[in-house]
């Protein structure tokens, strides 16, 4: 059998379309599994195989897509089972044919915003993958993820337990961002470095809204690229769900992304093989065009990407414990507190990296650095550097890191460098060389730039692309080797000229022993950028350094037109750190809030509670902070994981409250609310979500759940008399559930305002079902709310 990596890129390839739109006409019924199908009616499935084959497509994907255990639990058959006849059935359809495991969502959300562990994920999808693998698919499609972190643990499932191909694809929302706030670019990168062989975007959105995104991810790939859009946007008319775009103008968008450079297609929700057929019949003409190398070094968290581009990314030094007691003490005692006020001041004050380091002796380094890069990811979209000289550590933190890195760091010695750069190859990361080898301290430009190439020449052997390593070149201590100052200019000159890669210095070591310590780093730090440093590493603190850089920006030309450094100090506002202000305003609740400190909220709410009453404290501080919080998710300056942290610190808040003052729940309840997911459907992520923004804004939320029947809704809404009821769907075949939910509350007769929300839903589509709000997310939840109890 030829093996798909022989031909991607080459020839197009095309997967079939939708199994649930085609099992839907074949009598699935709404809440049923598509699955259960492989075992209770596989000719029906056989069928559908064999008619997307008969209409072109080279790639069938089993049913499978929610084949897992959590969506699974209550079905009478196990996951093994239900892969297994996915997989026979696919492969006596195939003919020749390439057979795709198709792994889907688990529909939970991770930690730090959901509950499901990391770890737990992966244990899942291994699960999974294990079965499709023994079975004999081609290939692995991991697809509809808007969780980087989730197919992060689905990708790295595959690629520790088997040696197949695997295709990535996630689902994109209209504002060119995943659920959970991944960019096109910052997937690409990510998933590059995981070693998926294709990435793209499948469902969401119809082939017309996928070419602005596809444009970026086409920018910035070395891969082939997926396309499996939906049939556009679902029309539902007659009790039933059809689609706006049909098989010829689908097909002609598909032509205009291959003219761009995509090379692998497919359909998803609404397509059928008439689709399939259509793309079939206008590719057959023409030859993809060929994916280039792209020559990028960034570093990205889960919703940015920093662009290591010679227009000098500052790394924050400040999570070090050298010479710092109050951060020993606090790593010892592992006080968050401590160290993510570190990394938010840090980021606040200009730092684009956060250089992490938790080396001292008193603790197990390893679950210590883990916990702490999951906690500043948890509040901040700020990429991070690991640093340490252990291993295990660096794995640990690297495996639980969601987005790209920089592993901080090797050296040029050979056992150094066999022992980091499998975990560098492995986890995608970047990683700093050190110019120092087994002889220890370089003495001249041209020793270091000798031990860059032999680290780059080993990082090679590694398959590891030189893109991703960054050069030090070492700063040496002036007091002592003095006449190292200059080496190590010169040799970033040679190095950037010579090999091309990017380099960092930790700049403030140059000062070490000297008086007027500052004014030796800065004058070193501007030398070294002169000659072509890229990320120095200091302490953000030292604003006048900041201030160095962002003027070194616009003189350097990489700041066009000044457009940054102008928006920065058009004010003419400096900051003082050591400020009373500055220093009350850690201690401020609206503060506090917006940066999602947890651990902190309830301090500060027990002594604004001495001097202020309760309901003052709710309306006039935690209330319009959310809302703070709100309008900068609306605006794209922040993201669901910090809405989601900036909410659950607020309720932290509201718990104290309550504590405090003995309240009972219906004297903070501005209005009771029902949410349920509709009879049939059995995803509730967005619901869940919805339900912590309404609860935090002051509402009672009445929970039902998912699958939740038309009569439980209506009696829910009688008895708890509620003025507003949001109702839940994410499938196209639970939406007449939907429609049968709110004729059952309109034929009653009550005084109750109905929104509408999920995947499958637009605004036309609400009217259409007779809903008095689309509720797009959940923050237009809350405004709705508000509208309704409070207007």
């Amino acid at each position: 059998m030829l093996d798909i990596r022989d031909v991607i890129g080459k020839e197009f390839l095309i997967f079939d379309g939708a199994m649930g739109t085609m099992l839907q006409q074949k009598g699935l019924k709404a809440g049923e599994a598509p699955e259960v199908f492989n075992i209770e009616k596989p000719n029906i499935v056989l069928d559908i195989h064999n008619r997307y084959i008969e209409a072109g497509a080279d790639i069938i994907t089993t049913n499978t897509f929610g084949a897992n255990e959590i969506k699974l639990k209550n079905m009478s058959y196990s996951v093994e089972k239900v892969i297994k006849a996915g997989v026979d059935i696919a492969r006596k359809a195939s003919k020749g044919k390439f057979v795709a495991l198709d792994i889907g969502p688990t529909g939970q959300i991770l930690k730090p915003i959901g509950t499901l562990e990391f770890e737990r994920a992966y244990d899942i999808f291994k699960r999974q993958i294990i079965v499709g693998s023994n079975m004999g698919v081609d290939l692995i499609l991991i697809e509809t993820m808007s969780d980087l972190y989730e197919m992060k643990a689905a990708i790295l499932a595959a690629k520790e337990n088997t040696n197949l191909p695997v295709f990535a694809t996630m689902t994109f929302q209209d504002n060119k961002r995943t659920l959970m706030g991944t960019d096109p670019k910052t997937m690409v990168f990510v998933l590059e470095a995981l070693g998926v062989d294709a990435l793209g975007i499948n469902c969401s959105l119809g082939p017309k809204e996928f070419h602005l995104i596809m444009d970026e991810i086409l920018k910035y790939t070395s891969i082939p690229v997926i396309a499996r859009p939906n049939a556009g946007l679902p029309i539902y008319k007659d009790g039933k769900t059809t689609y706006d775009i049909m098989p010829e103008e689908f097909s002609k968008e598909i032509v205009k992304m291959a003219n761009k450079g995509v090379s692998i297609f497919g359909g998803c929700c609404g397509t059928n093989p008439d689709y399939i057929k259509a793309i079939s019949k206008k590719l057959y003409r023409i030859k993809p065009l060929s994916i280039s190398h792209k020559d990028y070094t960034t570093v990205c968290s889960a919703t940015k990407t920093i662009f290591i581009d010679g227009s000098i990314q500052v790394v924050g030094e400040r999570i070090n414990p050298t010479g710092k007691k109050t951060l020993k003490k606090a790593l010892k005692n592992m006080d968050m507190r401590y160290i993510l006020r570190e990394a938010i001041e840090q980021q606040k004050l200009g730092a684009d990296m956060l250089d992490i380091n938790v080396g001292i002796p008193e603790i197990d380094e390893a679950i210590t650095m883990e916990r702490i890069i999951k906690e500043i990811q948890g509040i901040l979209d700020i990429p991070l550097q690991i640093d340490s000289a252990d291993p295990e550590t660096i794995e640990r933190a690297v495996r639980a890191y969601n987005g790209k890195p920089i592993i901080n760091s090797v050296t040029g010695d050979i056992k150094t460098m066999e022992r980091i750069f499998p975990i560098v190859k492995k986890y995608g990361t970047n990683v700093i060389g050190l110019t120092m080898d087994e002889n220890g301290l370089p003495s001249s430009w041209q020793e270091r730039c000798d031990i860059c190439k032999k680290i780059l020449d080993v990082a090679k052997s590694f398959g590891i692309d030189k893109n991703d390593i960054i050069i030090d070149c070492l700063t040496l201590t002036a007091s002592v080797n003095q006449e190292q100052t200059f080496e190590t200019i010169k040799a970033i000159k040679k190095i950037k000229e010579t090999y091309g890669v990017k380099t960092t210095l930790g700049v403030s070591n140059i000062s070490f022993g000297l008086p007027r310590r500052e004014l030796l780093n800065r004058t070193f730090s501007i030398m070294a950028m002169t000659y072509g440093l890229d990320m120095p590493i200091l302490d953000p603190k030292d604003e006048e350094m900041i201030d160095l850089v962002k003027a070194f920006r616009v003189l350097s030309n990489h700041d066009k037109e000044a457009v940054n450094y102008i928006n920065f100090y058009k004010n003419n506002v400096k900051i003082d750190i050591d400020d009373k202000s500055v220093k009350s305003s850690r201690k401020n609740i609206e503060t506090i809030i917006l940066d999602g400190l947890k651990e902190e909220v309830g301090e500060i709410t027990e002594e604004l509670l001495k001097t202020k009453d309760y309901m003052e404290i709710i309306d006039s501080q935690i209330i319009p902070t959310l809302d703070k919080v709100g309008e900068k998710y609306e605006r794209g300056e922040t993201f669901l994981p910090q809405l989601i942290q900036s909410a659950e610190t607020a309720k932290k808040s509201f718990e104290v409250i309550k504590s405090h003052v003995g309240m009972k729940e219906k004297r903070v309840n501005k209005g009771k609310i029902v949410l349920a997911t509709v009879k049939g459907d059995i995803h509730d992520i967005g619901k869940n979500i919805v339900k912590i923004l309404l609860e935090n804004y002051g509402f009672e939320v009445i929970d039902l759940g998912k699958d939740v029947a038309i009569e439980t809704v209506v009696e829910t809404i009688l008895k708890h008399d509620a003025k507003l009821v949001g109702l839940s769907a994410l499938m196209t075949t639970t939406v007449v559930n939907m429609e049968k939910t709110i004729k059952a509350i309109r034929e009653k007769g009550i005084d109750c305002k109905i929104m509408v929300g999920g995947a499958v839903l637009n605004e036309n589509y609400a009217n259409m079902i007779k809903a008095d709000y689309y509720g797009k997310d959940a923050r237009e939840a809350v405004k709705i709310a508000k509208n309704v109890y409070l207007d």
